[in-house]
C-alpha cells in the first residue's frame, strides 16, 4: 500500500491514474498535480465516477524545485510519476533528490531550444540517487517503456543474443480531424521533424527526417506505410545489448498527416526558436500546439486499433540456429475510451507507467541510481501488461524482416 504523486495531467497521466484507482491494493492512496488545476479536477472526478476512488489535486509549476519540494514534503509519496512534459525531468528530479522520494517518468529529458531526445542528462544523476539511496526508473511507456522489456524478454526466454531489432508502431486510429496529433503536438512534432538515426554496426547513422518509407501489413489495422524515425529507446537498447548489429524504429504516418506536417515545416511553423510577432516573442511550434486538437479530447472520436511491437532476430537459447520474433501488442481505441476516456495512444503509455510505478511501490523491481527498463526482470512486468489491459502475444517468424 503506497501513496504516490503524479506530474501532469493530460491523456497519458489520465489512463495512469484510472488505472492506480483500479489497483486500491497497491495505490492506497493517489495524488495528482499539474500547472492548471482544473484539468487534474476534472480527472479526479472522473476517476470518483469510474472508480469510487478519490484523488487529492494540487496546482504546481514542476520546473520550480523548491515549489515542488514543498508539494512532496507536503503529500509524503513513495513515488513520484512525471507525467509532464520531457523539459520538465530534471528539475522534477532534482525535487525528488531534496525531498527523498524516487523517482519515475515515460520520456527521456529533451532541452527547448533542440530536438535532442538523449539519455545522458538524466544518467548522469545515478550516482546522485544511489548515493541517496533513492531509484529512478525511466521510460516506462510503451515506446520506450513495453518494447524495451519485449526486448529483453525475448533475451532472456528465446534469444541468446539479439543480431538485428525492429520496432514498429503503428497507430491505425482515425479520429476524423484534418490534423491532429496523437500525443502533446509540441512533442510529437518536434519527433516527427528531427533527423532519422538508426543504429548500425556499433555507431548511429543520421538519415534525413522521414526519407525511408516501407509498407507493412499490421495485423488488427491492414497495410499502412511506416517511416523511419528516432526514437529514445534505440539508445538505451544499444547499451545494454552491445551485440547489435542493427536497431531501427519506424512509426506509421497517414498521407493527410505528412501532406499538413510538410505544409506546417515550410510555412515555419514547426520553428522551436522564437519569432517576433507585435513585440512579443513567440515559438511557432508552441502557438501551433495550442490551436490543434488536445489528444485527451479525440476518445470519443477516435476508431480502431494501434499496434505496437518488436521483430528481433538472434541466436536462438535452445542452440537451434538463428531465430525471428515478433512480440506485439493491439490495442482498441473503443475500448480504452470506454475504460478510462481516453484514446489508445494515451492508454497504452498510460498502463504501462502505472506498470512500472507498481513494480517500484511493491519492491518487484528495486536498486539504488538511475535505471532503464532493460536493466529489469521483464517477467512481472510481462505479467501485469496481461493482467491490465495489454495483453500481447509472441511468434516466430519465418526470417529476419527484409525492409
Amino acid at each position: 500500500m503506497s501513496t504516490v504523486l503524479v506530474i501532469g495531467a493530460g491523456g497519458v497521466s489520465s489512463v495512469c491514474v484510472h488505472k492506480m484507482a483500479m489497483n486500491a491494493d497497491i495505490f492506497s492512496s493517489i495524488h495528482l498535480a499539474s500547472r492548471t488545476k482544473s484539468k487534474c479536477d476534472a480527472i479526479a472526478a472522473s476517476v470518483k465516477e469510474r472508480t469510487g476512488v478519490d484523488v487529492a489535486t494540487y496546482e504546481i509549476d514542476a520546473e520550480e524545485v523548491p515549489a515542488m519540494v514543498n508539494l512532496i514534503r507536503k503529500v509524503q509519496p513513495s513515488l513520484v510519476v512525471n507525467l509532464a512534459l520531457p523539459y520538465q525531468d530534471l528539475p522534477i528530479m532534482d525535487a525528488c533528490l531534496e525531498a527523498g522520494v524516487s523517482y519515475l517518468d515515460t520520456a527521456n529529458y529533451e532541452p527547448k531550444d533542440e530536438a535532442k531526445f538523449e539519455y545522458h542528462w538524466q544518467w548522469a544523476y545515478h550516482d546522485r540517487f544511489k548515493e541517496a539511496g533513492l531509484m529512478a526508473l525511466l521510460g516506462s511507456g510503451f515506446d520506450p517503456g513495453v518494447t524495451s522489456v519485449f526486448t529483453m524478454w525475448l533475451k532472456k526466454h528465446k534469444l541468446k543474443t539479439i543480431r538485428q531489432l525492429d520496432i514498429l508502431d503503428c497507430n491505425g486510429g482515425d479520429h476524423g480531424q484534418a490534423f491532429a496529433t496523437n500525443f502533446n503536438p509540441e512533442i510529437n512534432i518536434r519527433e516527427v521533424t528531427a533527423p532519422a538515426r538508426h543504429w548500425e554496426n556499433g555507431e548511429f547513422v543520421e538519415t534525413p527526417a522521414m526519407g525511408k518509407k516501407v509498407e507493412f501489413d499490421f495485423e488488427g489495422v491492414g497495410p499502412k506505410n511506416m517511416y523511419m524515425m528516432y526514437h529514445e529507446e534505440l539508445e538505451s537498447l544499444a547499451k545494454f545489448n552491445p551485440e547489435m548489429e542493427r536497431a531501427r524504429f519506424w512509426m506509421t504516418f497517414g498521407d493527410e498527416y505528412i501532406k499538413h506536417l510538410t505544409v506546417l515545416q515550410n510555412v515555419g511553423m514547426t520553428r522551436i526558436d522564437p519569432i517576433k510577432y507585435k513585440g512579443k516573442e513567440i515559438i511557432p511550434l508552441q502557438f501551433l500546439a495550442a490551436v490543434l486538437p488536445k489528444p485527451e479530447t479525440l476518445g470519443e472520436t477516435t476508431k480502431g486499433n494501434t499496434n505496437i511491437g518488436v521483430i528481433a532476430t538472434g541466436e536462438a537459447l535452445d542452440g537451434s540456429g538463428e531465430k525471428t520474433f515478433y512480440i506485439n501488442n493491439i490495442c482498441s481505441h473503443e475500448a480504452a475510451y470506454e475504460e478510462t476516456g481516453n484514446q489508445a495512444v494515451s492508454y497504452t503509455t498510460g498502463v504501462p507507467a502505472m506498470i512500472g510505478s507498481a513494480m517500484m511501490v511493491t519492491g518487484k523491481w528495486s536498486g539504488d541510481g538511475v535505471f532503464n527498463m532493460e536493466q529489469m526482470d521483464p517477467d512481472p512486468f510481462m505479467d501485469m501488461l496481461n493482467e491490465h489491459g495489454l495483453p500481447w502475444q509472441v511468434k516466430e517468424l519465418d526470417g529476419p524482416v527484409d525492409f
